[in-house]
């Protein structure tokens, strides 16, 4: 029991450490991993190295879930994430030469400075680096820990290990698939090849041939995630999950071909058997991404071919850095883009109201998958805004930048409370004396008609082709009267079959769950309108063309204010 419980307990902490690291790594580049990613899809040799650096940080499993993400939300179509996807299966190769490094003897020092600087730092770089080392040692202290339990009992795994030895094309091929199946199951190649690691560490792998079929399984094995991350999304969204699978499945096929090669020369590279493994793992990576970079397009239609689809995609998104010194087209684009958004959401709502009426996973899925792309899509925005701030605007679209960014966070909003939706109907369907006669549920599709008329007619009135945002915008409010009746009218008859107990409290609550959210769509969608009748909401059809410099003059800073006049302020009688 010591050693399966050491064993377990120490892949456990392995594996927390490793997405501690990279959660922290991801945070302290925050944002800006997006924006250059959006760049990056431009070249494939680009790509390629993002992704490799992607990959180096968050794992290539990681990788992908974010590339379906932004494949997903349009910010990325299926063939500009190729590239990217075979850098990412370089850049987790990475770690595994981190970990190959003996450096378990400061994983104890790492864990106490990263955690003290993620409790005590107040830079969020400084913070989420600390919480990158405090990952780092976890990862070390659970290497310890499995090569301390398994040194005792080294002849208990030597019968199974000789199964899956290398030396032969059987137990090649053993240790490839039984190494997939483990990561599949824990979804980390870095857990697998790590506990390799941990088994050389306490003798139980003396030679190269008996760790190399668990490296290339392992990495065919971690495209479980992509494949589960990609549930739910559109058809390239899991086009790209797939394409992880068969770059892997290929990868792997020629490690196998290539393996009396390995055997030879990869123990020259290193006196250390981890670091040869390491070494053979990059090598073997580099080598494959590389053959496969030139025939990206190739790739990308086998794969559509093997994952067909007669269904129209999603609209792409209108963000396009090109229009960036041409500030009245930039702004048309963020208009599309608003509506593009706003056309998610009302998706989004009507399968909400599908859900309502009755249960699909998939559907549900979908539901969690757009609300997770109009995440993306409101960073984007304001990464792109931000980037247009540096080009000269006029005072209309400066203050119409700031209409829109407002906007954008009110659509994201919606999306929230669209999920919240999905979420109660979830709730109420595992509480039996939650459920709705059909008067409640009448009401309930009464208010829900009424707010997607809302959403409806936002769509028309983001339109940058209409003549007048704010007479459409007028619409909108009036809607949102029409609203308020049907709203005002199903709580009353809400109420009155609560007074002849005809609901249970219950049932009651989750009613009130219900109408909330909608009022909090309703109000959001009032926001957008508002804005689109404020007067600088409007464009400049003689504008569209026009370039302009990336500087933006004619701005003079205020000075620095004096922070403790300010202090003496809040403080006095008169502020309060």
């Amino acid at each position: 029991m010591k050693l399966v419980f050491g064993l377990l307990g120490g892949l456990a902490l392995f594996i927390f450490g490793m997405r501690t690291m990279s959660a922290g790594l991801s945070a302290a580049m925050g944002d800006g991993m997006r924006t250059l990613l959006g760049k990056a899809t431009r070249n494939r040799l680009a790509g390629l190295g993002l992704g490799t650096v992607i990959g180096g940080l968050i794992q290539s499993s990681a990788s992908i879930v974010l590339f379906i993400g932004f494949i997903n939300a349009g910010l990325m179509t299926f063939m500009q994430s190729i590239a990217p996807t075979l850098g990412a299966n370089i850049g987790t190769t990475l770690s595994v030469q981190l970990i190959s490094f003996k450096l378990s003897e400061y994983c104890l020092p790492a864990i106490f400075v990263g955690l003290m600087l993620h409790m005590v730092s107040k830079n969020r770089k400084f913070k989420y680096g600390g919480q990158a080392v405090l990952g780092f040692g976890l990862l070390f202290l659970g290497m310890v820990i499995m090569g301390d339990s398994i040194k005792p009992h080294r002849e208990v795994f030597e019968p199974w290990l000789a199964h899956i030895n290398g030396s032969t094309t059987t137990g090649l091929i053993t240790g490839t698939v039984a190494a997939a199946l483990i990561t599949g199951v824990i979804q980390s190649s870095g857990a697998v090849i790590g506990m390799g690691f941990a088994m050389i560490s306490a003798g139980a792998i003396t030679e190269f041939e008996g760790i190399y079929p668990i490296i290339i399984g392992a990495n065919v094995g971690t495209c479980v995630t992509g494949l589960l991350g990609s549930i739910g999304t559109t058809v390239d969204a899991r086009r790209a999950a797939l394409l992880h699978l068969v770059f892997n499945l290929v990868s792997t096929s020629l490690a196998i071909a290539a393996a009396p090669l390995f055997y030879k020369y990869a123990p020259l590279t290193s006196g250390d058997l981890i670091r040869q493994a390491a070494n053979a793992d990059t090598i073997k990576m580099t080598i494959s991404a590389l053959l496969l970079l030139p025939f990206v397009p190739l790739l990308g239609r086998l794969v559509e071919k093997l994952l067909p689809s007669r269904t129209e995609q999603p609209e792409p998104t209108f963000l396009n850095d090109r229009l960036l010194d041409r500030p009245e087209q930039a702004i048309y684009a963020c208009l599309r883009e608003l509506q593009r958004t706003t056309r998610i959401c009302a998706h989004s709502l009507h399968l909400a109201a599908e859900e309502f009426i009755k249960h699909d996973h998939k559907r549900m899925q979908r539901i969690v998958v757009n609300e997770q792309s109009v995440n993306v899509i409101k960073v984007a925005m304001r990464s792109y805004l931000t980037q247009l701030t540096g080009h000269y605007l006029s005072k209309r679209q400066s203050i119409l930048i700031e209409h829109i960014d407002r906007c954008m966070s009110d659509l994201e909003r919606v999306g929230d409370h669209i999920a919240n939706l999905n979420s109660i109907a979830k709730r109420q369907r595992g509480i039996a004396a939650a459920r709705f006669g059909s008067e409640a549920v009448e009401n309930w599709l009464s208010v829900h008609r009424a707010v997607a008329k809302l959403l409806d007619k936002v769509v028309e009135s983001l339109d940058p082709e209409t003549a007048n945002f704010q007479e459409i915008a007028k619409e909108v409010i009036q809607l949102r009267e029409e609203y308020n009746e049907a709203s005002i009218a199903a709580r009353n008859a809400h109420f009155q079959r609560m007074e002849e107990k005809g609901v249970t409290p219950i049932a009651g609550l989750i009613f009130n769950d219900y109408f909330s959210n909608f009022q909090r769509i309703a109000k959001h969608i009032k926001n957008i309108a508002l804005a689109e009748q404020q007067p600088q909401f409007w464009l400049k059809r003689e504008k569209l063309s026009k370039v302009m410099s990336n500087e933006a003059p004619g701005y003079s800073l205020p000075e620095n204010i004096k922070p403790n006049d300010y202090l003496d302020k809040l403080q006095s009688d008169d502020y309060r």
